[in-house]
């Protein structure tokens, strides 16, 4: 089974990227994906896409939710649904 890649893109000082996080870190206790973190203050492009949307999650390339992140809806995204 291949693994999903889960992409939480984020920045410094966030209090809604922290919160996102610790969602995504109870989900990796349950589920098998490859986690990465991208500081779109790293790039101008990032920042341009998603600088009023934070914190953004992708998963296997496909925005999955953004702003209020909770845990029910990437869980669902993870199944496939």
């Amino acid at each position: 089974m291949n693994n999903r890649t889960l992409v939480l893109y984020t920045r410094n000082r966030c209090p809604l990227c922290d919160k996102a996080k610790s969602i995504i870190m109870e989900l990796k206790e349950e589920w098998n994906f490859i986690y990465k973190e991208k500081d779109i203050d790293t790039s101008d492009d990032l920042t341009e896409k998603y600088g009023l949307m934070i914190p953004v999650v992708e998963i296997d390339g496909s925005e999955v939710q953004y702003g209020q992140i909770d845990k029910w809806t990437i869980e669902e995204a993870l199944k496939g649904n």
